[in-house]
């Protein structure tokens, strides 16, 4: 039997699932009013941020897009409004995490790879989560 098959795991499944909502949610939407809230000079000073000043306004649009999944990865399934939005903004991010760790990938910034790939799956498994497994059901 799997986890998905009793109610038991079905209630486990659903936590895990919040937790990674929640997770994604804060991590998202602490990096992107960081990206949207902070001059991008003083961004750029970071020593672990060098790509900022190669990108430059695109990480406004990057910020926007990062804040705009961190609320729709929870905002829609908390609310049961349109709670299939859940998903579709779990592979927003992970659309971004994938697109990160190219881009990374290509100026050989190795060790922001491999948060990128976590961060990534864990937004697919959201996304397979409350698409499949354990959806929200609307109102």
């Amino acid at each position: 039997m799997n986890a998905t098959n009793s109610s038991g795991g079905r209630m486990w499944l659903n936590v895990v699932l919040w937790l990674a909502q929640v997770a994604l949610a804060a991590m998202f939407g602490f990096a992107g009013f960081m990206k949207v809230a902070t001059p991008l000079a003083t961004l750029a000073q970071n020593p672990d941020a060098a790509w900022i000043k190669d990108m430059g306004p695109l990480v406004r649009f990057i910020g926007v897009a990062e804040l705009l999944g961190a609320v729709g990865v929870v905002l829609p399934a908390l609310t049961r409004i349109l709670p299939r939005l859940t998903p579709l903004a779990a592979l927003g991010i992970a659309l971004i995490m994938a697109l990160a760790t190219v881009f990374h990938l290509f100026r050989a910034e190795f060790p922001f790879i491999v948060p990128s790939i976590v961060l990534g799956a864990l937004a697919v498994f959201v996304a397979w989560g409350r698409s499949k497994a354990v959806p929200i059901a609307p109102r």
